[in-house]
């Protein structure tokens, strides 16, 4: 008997939710929205079941309000965002799904502590995902009709658009095309970004469960479907947490521009002379460029990021420029902690390079020459060489650096496959080598290519697991024509299948290392070429993906002509930069020359855990710290 009325109960809580929610979906069914197509349907559904791969109920509740802009308010009816707020429901009980609100206001009076408040006349966008043996024999219908994709096992999206009247009862209708169309971009959208967000552990009361997250804001290049692209394939998406006036709106902007950042400053400032702890020898003032001993240095009092050398140089930098940058500097600061490799046991600091190098015995050998300016007179590419791989890693002990040696017992279903990496930990316990072992450093380079070919590229990774051949055009080496020792490895992790060719093209490549091969092992190899991209490209083998690392994007006039032939091949291209202000200047780069980002500013799992040191700001910055892309 106990175990009927257990099935009786659990039945109930499917059909009509346990938690917040408004219950089950109420018969609407999209085939019948007017001037909807069947491709279009089959796209949400497709959304739909990718956002629901992602898990946001893990970690999101209904408390976790998002901001939502979708291209212009001039691209919708009535020249606003149709569902500008949004939340997940079912994180904690009830029913599994997202609600859309017209307003952030509305969002917060139907928010209550354990339950969904029915509040009279406010009108509400859902999509709820259900069982399919519970569905309206209509959805059933179009779902077997169109061999609709499932979100999980056997759980279906069922849209509609809900309104509580005064007596308390739910009203439906099924949504407008329009509105369909902004639901689609925002699951594109929210399926990247969410997994962004960063647990802020100090950012909420112990009391609750509720997990506080830092500050967030995103935008992301999601492309319409055909029917729907009006002469724009694509539009920018923000998402914001928590929501709010985050973004001002440029009259000038085009139909797929990404609105302007805008922070409001406080009225009142007051100006505080915090002594910046530094191991630095010199710091320079951001305002006056004068330089300063570390030690007598002063910093915004508010974000703790720029460097001055006196309160006068502070006060006028904040009227020219920093005012307007403070709160955006202060977010960044905020992260430093989480972007910390807590992992490694070695110094991971180099305010002083020299330093750093000679407290790990190091300084002037091997590869890590190209980490200090000792070897600067030298160039790329051309260092002396004395021989074995015990030299390259500087005399690291030997079970301190990766052997030239396979990768043992990594076979997929008894078949050989490249080997998949989520970070260092996995990378560093997979060769056994010690955390205290600095071999990271120089490893960031190799690994992050390694990264971006068999997990942010789908395209190169299908073709490395078929044993086929990549193409990589490597934009701007420097140091790193010095370090094909590391290079190698990239070898062992494809662990017997699939071929890589990489082919270097900067104008840094020395004259008479133009045109060289280096078979750095049999899987792996690298062409050197001297010049700049967009004039060499031609004479160069079709490439399956572009790379460039710590690129600095918005510092070289150069990179213009190489980004007009990336949107010109429509190639995908993934670039690093070191840091998050220089990730904010790149997407302005890569925008103005036309190009959609696809792979939202992510940290890279495999930044260097050293920290670099600028001179006149106090920003977290890591080699290769973060990854975006472009036509991925």
């Amino acid at each position: 008997m106990d175990l009927h009325l257990k099935n009786l109960f659990d039945r109930f809580q499917e059909q009509f939710g346990s938690g917040p929610g408004l219950g089950p979906g109420s018969g609407t069914c999209l085939m019948k929205v007017e001037g909807i197509s069947s491709n279009f349907i089959k796209l949400l559904f497709k959304a739909s079941a990718a956002l629901y791969r992602t898990e946001p109920w893990r970690r999101l509740r209904p408390g976790h309000l998002f901001g939502v802009r979708v291209g212009k308010d001039s691209d919708w009816s009535g020249k606003k965002q149709p569902f500008p707020c949004s939340q997940f429901i079912g994180g904690d009980g009830g029913d599994i799904g997202f609600y859309m609100f017209r307003s952030e206001n509305d969002a917060k009076k139907m928010t209550g502590s354990r339950e969904t408040i029915r509040v009279p006349n406010v009108e509400l966008l859902r999509v709820t995902y259900e069982l399919e043996t519970l569905m309206f024999p209509s959805n059933r219908k179009m779902i077997k009709s169109l061999s609709l994709e499932a979100s999980g096992n056997d759980r279906f999206p069922v849209i509609d658009v809900t309104r509580c009247t005064s007596s308390g009862e739910l009203q439906f209708r099924n949504p407008t095309l329009e509105e369909l169309k902004f639901v689609y971009a925002f699951m594109r959208a929210i399926s990247l970004v969410h997994p962004l967000l960063q647990a802020d552990k100090e950012g909420g009361p112990n009391w609750t469960k509720l997990i506080s997250f830092g500050p967030f804001i995103e935008t992301v290049d999601i492309q319409w479907p055909p029917e729907m692209a009006r002469g724009h394939e694509l539009v920018a998406v923000t998402i914001s947490h928590p929501p709010g006036q985050a973004y001002e709106e440029k009259i000038s902007s085009t139909a797929s521009s990404t609105p302007t950042k805008y922070a409001e400053p406080p009225d009142e400032v007051t100006f505080m002379d915090i002594r910046v702890n530094s191991n630095s020898s010199s710091r320079h003032c951001a305002m006056c460029e004068k330089e300063v001993n570390g030690d007598q240095s002063l910093c915004c009092g508010r974000c703790r990021a720029v460097v001055y050398c006196t309160s006068l140089c502070q006060k006028q930098h904040w009227k020219e420029s920093h005012k307007s940058m403070c709160g955006l500097y202060k977010a960044m600061m905020e992260r430093e902690e989480e972007l910390v490799m807590k992992i490694f046991m070695f110094p991971c600091s180099a305010a002083q390079p020299c330093k750093w190098l000679e407290s790990l015995g190091i300084h002037q050998k091997g590869m890590w020459r190209r980490k200090c300016s000792c070897y600067s007179h030298c160039p790329f590419g051309l260092l002396p060489v004395k021989g074995g791989l015990w030299d390259s890693w500087g005399g690291l002990d030997d079970e301190e650096y990766p052997g030239d040696l396979p990768f043992h017992n990594q076979l997929r279903d008894g078949i050989s496959s490249p080997i998949l990496l989520s970070g260092w930990s996995e990378y560093y316990n997979l060769r056994s080598l010690p955390l205290s072992s600095p071999v990271a450093d120089i490893l960031s380079h190799p690994l992050t290519v390694y990264h971006i070919l068999t997990a942010l590229s789908i395209n190169t990774k299908n073709l490395l697991l078929k044993g086929k051949e990549v193409i990589l055009h490597y934009l701007g080496p420097e140091g790193e024509m010095d370090w094909m020792p590391a290079f190698s490895e990239i070898s062992h992790l494809l662990n017997g299948l699939g071929n890589i060719q990489i082919i270097m093209v900067g104008p840094e490549v020395p004259i008479n290392l133009s045109g060289t091969t280096s078979g750095i092992s049999s899987r792996v190899r690298v062409n050197l070429v001297r010049g700049v991209y967009q004039e060499e490209a031609t004479y160069l083998p079709s490439p399956h993906v572009i790379v460039a690392l710590n690129c600095a994007l918005d510092r070289y006039s150069s990179w213009g002509g190489a980004l007009d032939l990336i949107k010109a091949i429509d190639v995908p291209a993934f670039f690093t930069e070191q840091s998050e202000i220089l990730c904010a200047n790149a997407k302005q780069v890569l925008r103005g020359a036309g190009l959609h980002i696809t792979h939202p500013v992510t940290p890279n799992p495999f930044r260097s855990p050293v920290k670099n040191h600028d001179s006149s700001t106090n920003l977290p910055s890591y080699s290769n710290g973060f990854v975006l892309g472009v036509n991925a």
